[in-house]
């Protein structure tokens, strides 16, 4: 492979080479999700709680995964883009070993503060027992999903995105095939009820970091794990961080949000809780998607913008927001069109459905608009700034849509907390516009040319 393609080949091919196939695997993924939770409520409505109830953590272990991931990313991107492999395998190897460090304490500190963090919500001993089931077995796979994440983002960094494509594609289909077997019980299998959801999670996400090793060992890429860098540099530990906690908060943020959510409609019933938990994992088929194509964007504007190609940073910018915003419109349209169908996936409660239907059809008509604060904070990241990512998503997340939404429902009721998010997109837009235009005015990482 040409190894400066990212710099060479037209920016529109280029990106559609970079991007479709995390589309793809991002489409997987988010079939994944619905497909899983279809299987949970099928075990009772009180196990769909607790699934509601345990992912705000389990976003929080992806965030760190994914957040110290795109800092990898960013950085063995801007020293390809530079030509200082050295520098490239210096971060590519340090950033694993943190990265292993993560996941051994995230697997101890999340298992233990899940019974404190459950009763938080709900006074329901069974949806407490069900939460704990569920994330014990779950959160033993910590550590591969961390090691899984950081060789996804080595691989992105040096534009091998058909690997990354087929890795997450495998794990999610066989978690999909799984899910039915170890939850209910086929074959030689027993049932296992809810711990079979987590643990069908966890084989695929072991299958998935088994192909990366696999294709690493088998043909070697650009960027190398090698021994003489395993050692933490003060510089190099500094750089990985830098963008690694800002992007790791952005992604951390909604984990805060959907606590404190929760936490207001818990004052009205637990239906909307549940209601919220369904709409966070049906918007995953939105924007995972969107995030596949940030995600291929990320390492071609690193790359540019370390090999001082500041024209090619702006088509590649301007063309993945009107990607995003195409998803978007079709996202609005779907929840216009079919909210009862979707809730109807995981309730068969008609009230939790008119519920769900009136939510989605509000929350939806800030999709389109979301495009914009999205692509701005990936395409942050991707250049290095990570601090002005972070200050997007705290808005999106927290400064913003928290104090709406709380004083909306003391109005309108749970209506007022579905109102909130289109307010919060459109305010988060205009500022994320202005914060990525001033952001790029601005040097970024110096780099010692080889």
């Amino acid at each position: 492979m040409n190894e400066t393609f990212m710099k060479e080949k037209p920016v529109l091919p280029l990106i559609l080479s970079m991007t479709l196939p995390m589309v793809l695997s991002m489409l997987v993924n988010s079939l994944y999700n619905i497909i899983d939770s279809f299987f949970v409520s099928q075990i009772s409505e009180e196990a769909m709680t607790a699934l509601s109830l345990v992912y705000p953590v389990q976003n929080f272990i992806n965030a760190v995964g994914i957040g110290f991931g795109v800092g990898i990313n960013a950085v063995i991107a801007f020293y390809l883009g530079a030509g200082d492999n050295r520098k490239a395998d210096q971060a590519a190897t340090q950033g694993l070993v943190l990265a292993v460090i993560h996941g051994v304490v995230m697997t101890v500190c999340c298992i233990a503060m899940m019974p404190a963090f459950l009763g938080m919500f709900t006074s329901s001993e069974t949806v407490i027992e069900l939460g704990i089931r569920y994330s014990v077995v779950a959160f033993a796979f910590t550590l591969i999903i961390i090691v899984g994440v950081t060789f996804e983002k080595i691989f992105q960094a040096v534009g091998n995105m058909k690997t990354t494509m087929i890795s997450l594609m495998c794990g999610c289909i066989t978690n999909i095939v799984l899910d039915p077997v170890l939850i209910f019980g086929y074959g030689p299998f027993r049932a296992m009820g809810i711990e079979g959801a987590a643990l069908a999670t966890g084989i695929g996400q072991a299958l998935t970091l088994a192909i990366y090793l696999v294709v690493y060992f088998g043909r070697p890429i650009r960027v190398h794990i090698r021994r003489q860098h395993i050692l933490p540099g003060k510089g190099m530990v500094l750089k990985l961080y830098s963008i690694g906690i800002p992007a790791t908060l952005n992604l951390a943020l909604p984990s805060l949000l959907i606590s404190a959510l929760n936490a207001i409609l818990a004052a009205y019933s637990e239906v909307y809780i549940l209601v919220l938990g369904i709409y966070y994992k049906l918007q995953t088929f939105i924007y995972l998607p969107a995030n596949g194509i940030v995600q291929g964007m990320r390492p071609l504007i690193g790359y540019n913008y370390g090999a001082g190609e500041n024209k090619r940073v702006s088509q590649i910018y301007k063309i993945v927001l009107c990607m995003s915003g195409i998803i978007m419109v079709l996202g609005t349209v779907i929840c216009l069109l079919i909210p009862g169908q979707l809730m109807g996936l995981f309730t068969h409660t008609e009230a939790t459905i008119q519920a769900g239907e009136t939510a989605l059809r509000i929350i939806g008509a800030g999709f389109i608009v979301s495009a914009v604060s999205v692509t701005s904070s990936g395409a942050l990241e991707g250049l290095g700034k990570g601090t002005p990512s972070l200050l997007i998503s705290l808005c999106r997340y927290v400064v913003v849509i928290i104090p709406v939404a709380f004083l909306l429902s003391r109005l309108f009721g749970a209506v007022g907390v579905w109102n909130a998010f289109w307010i919060t997109e459109a305010i988060t837009a205009i500022i994320s516009l202005f914060i990525y235009r001033k952001a790029i005015a601005k040097p970024t990482m110096a780099v010692r040319k080889p």
